[in-house]
């Protein structure tokens, strides 16, 4: 084996009820996560020559979209975090070069980097025979962010905790979805302070029964009344421009509109394919984003991809 190439999904969020900060300064979580066909790949090969030692060398290239520019080379990736704590938990592998090919756009809150990790653990776990079980691999995630464990179940999953706790959801549908992309990110950090400041008597997070009815029934109308972000107000109080693309969707028709995760992307559930490409154009003539990119959901969390 020369190289190990694993496929994760991007993510948005059907439902994110965000509770008051614990002692920690993590908040409890309700956070319905849906993966949708925007995919990173993470190849892992043995190291390659260097001028300069360390454990893990990565290189990226990707959609323009994706804006890997903002990609960090160095140990504080988390995909080269994933692989330094699967090695230094089972006492496998070596030295190893890591290539991202990214179609998740870079802090756009659709969990990218966090993918990236799963995508790291699945890849390094299946290059180093190192034999980990689906579930050590959810603890290794769980202890890497509240996001990481997702990215390796897909489908559709409540997250509870700090969102790393997950329970599978019947989802029956197929739904289509446009993602506004910009190229400004947002801090997640700075998107919970801002939750924070406005919500200090944030309530406990609950689940919403009427968007788990919709998923059950797979009623695409229902499901777009439904969506609710906690985060949406603290992200359009750091980026007052979100608002007009949520807007601009809207008034093109989408059934349902959503600042995806902590932002600033935005995320536009359509009737089906065709008005989900009409909502993109829409979206792309009113100037009010930067890019657009349609995919459909729910799909399948991280695989190995075969080789040749």
């Amino acid at each position: 084996m020369t190289a190990v190439t694993v496929r994760v999904p991007a993510k948005v969020n059907l439902q994110l009820a965000v509770g008051p900060a614990r002692e920690d300064g993590y908040h409890d979580l309700v956070n319905v996560f849906h993966a949708v066909s925007l995919f990173d790949e993470v190849t892992v090969t043995a190291a390659g020559p260097r001028a300069v030692t360390g454990f893990a060398r990565l290189t990226v290239e990707g959609e323009p979209y994706a804006y890997t520019a903002e990609v960090p080379l160095d140990d504080t990736n988390l995909a080269a975090r994933a692989a330094r704590l699967l090695a230094r938990e089972t006492g496998s592998g070596g030295p190893i070069d890591i290539h991202l090919r990214k179609r998740i756009p870079v802090a756009g809150g659709m969990a990218g980097g966090s993918a990236d990790a799963a995508g790291a653990l699945v890849a390094c776990n299946t290059f180093w025979r190192a034999g980990l079980s689906p579930d050590d691999l959810l603890a290794l995630a769980a202890e890497l962010g509240s996001d990481v464990a997702f990215p390796l179940v897909g489908r559709t999953a409540v997250g509870t905790g700090r969102g790393e706790l997950l329970t599978p959801v019947s989802s029956v549908g197929r739904y289509h979805w446009v993602f506004a992309l910009s190229g400004k990110g947002l801090s997640t950090g700075r998107v919970f302070a801002e939750y924070d400041r406005l919500r200090p008597d944030a309530p406990e997070p609950r689940e919403d029964t009427a968007l788990m009815s919709a998923l059950a029934s797979g009623d695409a109308r229902a499901l777009g009344a439904a969506l609710s972000n906690d985060l949406e107000a603290a992200a359009l109080s750091l980026r007052p421009d979100l608002d007009a693309t949520l807007q601009a969707g809207r008034a093109a028709g989408a059934l349902g509109v959503i600042v995806s995760g902590s932002g600033p992307t935005c995320a536009f559930l359509a009737a089906d394919e065709a008005a989900a490409g009409r909502v993109a154009a829409a979206l792309r003539e009113s100037g009010h984003c930067e890019r657009t990119v349609t995919a459909y959901g729910d799909v399948e969390g991280a695989v190995v991809v075969p080789q040749g």
